[in-house]
């Protein structure tokens, strides 16, 4: 598990030709307000919107249509680096069917996952809570995919200005508090079989379909355990025909069994998401 991160590119910059215009973009939200819904708005985007990210979904329509001018989709690469501690959060990202880790590089090199980011949720929300900078943690691209992505400073003006979109945001972060809750008591005291099923789910649960491209290594550094303990219950798993594993990818093959074989961590986090921010909540698709 040493070094594991050290590997890969840094993306502090990334998709820097898009970054040019940002500051331009930032000199009043408030020119948006009278945006109409259907003239102004690009379907295409509106549409990603509504159907792909569930934090977005729980935005009122209103809000939506005053953020979206500023939100840009953009392509992430497995292992892209997207911040690192000591550097100012300059982006949010709302995926769109990838998965990114929010980890801790420990002194000696080890690497654990401490929190998880998909299509329910946004991340980088440190840069709305009074620090800019984050003095742990490193965020990675787990899975490939899209997002969609907006300078902080522009959410923060509309953070402190915005009721709606405080409200949203507070209850995400409500609900994210929970994730890593749940995930540390799981990590301490339930086995590495239901810690892997719980995994597996959480993250098939934030992209499209159900192949989902991981090593096995790398679910090792996640989950802070030896390779060769994913190793053996990755097989296991694939004898029960939960899974279907081979090299760097999974194929999830029976969901339902997969979740009676993981613990109740699953269950519970996904009652407390559902709570917290309902499908149907802000805009209906």
């Amino acid at each position: 598990m040493r070094g594991l991160l050290s590997d890969h590119k840094i993306r502090h910059n990334i998709e820097d030709t898009e970054d040019i215009k940002d500051t331009e973009e930032i000199k009043d939200i408030k020119d948006t307000e009278d945006i109409k819904d259907t003239e102004d708005i690009e379907d295409g985007v509106q549409n990603v919107m509504r159907t792909k990210n569930r934090l977005l979904n729980a935005m009122p329509q209103a809000l939506f249509n005053k953020l979206s001018p500023f939100l840009r989709e953009v392509t992430l690469q497995s292992g892209d680096r997207l911040h690192e501690p000591g550097y100012e959060i300059r982006h949010l990202y709302f995926p769109l069917n990838c998965a990114l880790s929010i980890t801790i590089v420990m002194w000696d090199g080890t690497t654990a996952e401490t929190g998880m980011v998909g299509n329910r949720e946004v991340l980088g929300i440190n840069s709305l809570m009074g620090g800019q900078e984050t003095t742990q943690t490193t965020y990675n691209v787990q899975i490939p995919g899209k997002a969609l992505r907006i300078d902080s400073e522009i959410l923060r003006n509309e953070f402190d200005q915005n009721k709606d979109l405080r409200d949203v945001i507070l209850r995400y972060t409500q609900a994210f508090i929970a994730q890593i809750s749940q995930t540390s008591a799981c990590n301490s005291l339930h086995q590495i079989d239901q810690r892997l099923a719980r995994w597996l789910l959480e993250v098939h649960d934030r992209v499209e379909g159900d192949d989902l491209a991981l090593t096995q290594e790398f679910i090792a550094n996640m989950l802070g355990i030896r390779r060769a303990g994913v190793t053996q219950r990755a097989q296991i798993m694939q004898e029960k025909g939960f899974i279907r594993y081979n090299r760097g990818h999974i194929h999830i093959q029976d969901r339902t069994r997969l979740e009676a074989y993981s613990c109740e961590c699953f269950q519970t986090l996904r009652e407390e998401y559902d709570r917290l921010l309902p499908v149907n909540s802000g805009m209906v698709p």
